[in-house]
């Protein structure tokens, strides 16, 4: 059974070197656990979405809310799932901080993103919106 999920956590003071070491560690392990999906990183947290079975995304999931470089981790959305939407992405990438703020305020009141104040449906399609656009960069399958 395939599962989605995305969830959002505090990542004060991570380097880009320590997001760039995410990001490879990711799209080493990925593969052979069946993995996908895209990190999207700004200011000060972390949202992310991970496609998989269930079992490997729980499992993963439950390591990222123990790592140290994530802090508040906020489980956002869940669903299963009867295709993958991030299927071309071992683990994309999304610097918030470079994206139109108008495609920000279609989904906030501001142009900042806070996906600790937007429900977890409102990032969602923010996310599906930042594919459509070629946002999403990095490595795919």
């Amino acid at each position: 059974m395939l599962v989605r999920l995305l969830y959002a956590s505090r990542a004060e003071g991570v380097s880009a070197e320590a997001i760039d070491t995410i990001l490879a560690q990711s799209r080493a392990k990925n593969p052979l656990l069946g993995i996908t999906g895209i990190l999207c990183h700004g200011g000060d947290f972390f949202m992310q979405v991970l496609e998989g079975g269930r079992e490997t995304v729980n499992d993963l999931y439950n390591q990222i809310v123990r790592d140290p470089r994530h802090d508040h981790v906020m489980l956002l959305h869940y669903e299963e799932i009867t295709e993958r939407r991030f299927a071309g992405w071992t683990m994309g990438q999304v610097n918030l901080g470079r994206i139109n703020p108008s495609i920000v305020l279609k989904y906030s009141e501001r142009p900042v993103i806070d996906p600790f104040a937007a429900s977890g449906r409102v990032s969602m399609a923010l996310l599906e919106e930042l594919i459509a656009t070629a946002a999403i960069i990095g490595r795919t399958t």
